[in-house]
């Protein structure tokens, strides 16, 4: 019999839920604008009235970083997204077609594992231009091959079981087998690959914007915050201590969550 959620499952979906939650009411939460500007305040110590200090330009670092992780969150899930979507496909139509189609797609596979991501990123962004959506775009083409073959393998095994079969002989077509059976069988792979893809995804947004290749101006990003600050580390390094510690926080949720289902969810790893 099943047990109850393992401790660093409930550890990531908590640290996941109030980080979003906290990105959803930033405008609520925040007592100013991202934008908006205290010259007099220029990198001030947290204090009663800006609760994490303020940047180079008199912004409030509280209210930049709640407006910064809905940017971070946006581009990483429509990323991951975008390269289940792509890569996934391709994972299962390389599993149940097999012989060419197999070989072309994983070598296709091949070819982008030889890139880094990040460099490979860089690549794209240089093409589409820098961007919030460029910088969604650039990881999901990354992360393709990696949903593509994490689903393969599954999708594989599932392909010769005796409910495939029984699937078959009763007339059932290709797309229904694929959508009816094969898919909620791999729900499992899915979430916990998805969820350890959004943690790395977040640190390679946060890289591409402190690069200058993510997010523009003016609006927040994480990424961006820790460039902007890293000039004034002597003078105030409260901006880059808090969004730092931000996109870890985000990055360690994620990467908790993916795997605590990870051991929920495979038999292998689930503890009695």
């Amino acid at each position: 019999m099943m047990g109850g959620p393992s401790l660093v499952l409930r550890l990531g979906a908590a640290l996941v839920a109030l980080l979003a939650l906290a990105a959803v009411l930033a405008p609520w939460l925040s007592p100013f604008g991202p934008n908006a500007q205290d010259i007099l305040a220029r990198l001030g110590a947290p204090d009663a009235g800006h609760w994490l200090g303020t940047d180079n330009f008199g912004r409030d670092v509280l209210a930049r970083i709640l407006f910064g992780l809905r940017t971070l969150f946006f581009v990483s899930a429509l990323s991951v997204l975008g390269a289940l979507a792509v890569g996934g496909s391709l994972g299962l139509i390389a599993a149940w077609c097999g012989g060419v189609v197999d070989r072309v797609v994983m070598r296709l596979a091949d070819v982008f594992f030889a890139f880094p991501i990040i460099l490979l990123a860089i690549g794209i962004i240089a093409l589409l231009g820098p961007g919030a959506f460029s910088a969604a775009a650039a990881i999901a083409v990354a992360y393709v091959p990696i949903f593509a073959r994490t689903l393969r393998g599954p999708a594989l095994q599932l392909r010769a079981s005796e409910f495939v079969e029984a699937a078959r002989a009763i007339g059932a077509g290709t797309p229904r087998i694929l959508l009816r059976h094969l898919l909620p069988n791999l729900a499992s792979v899915v979430f916990v690959q998805a969820s350890l893809s959004l943690s790395t995804a977040i640190l390679v947004e946060a890289s591409l914007s402190f690069l200058g290749l993510g997010t523009q101006p003016p609006t927040p990003s994480l990424g961006r915050m820790l460039a902007e600050s890293r000039d004034y580390l002597d003078l105030s390094p409260w901006p880059a201590v808090f969004s730092g510690a931000a996109i870890l926080l985000a990055s360690l949720g994620f990467n908790l969550l993916g795997d605590g289902l990870a051991e929920r969810l495979d038999p292998r790893l689930r503890r009695t």
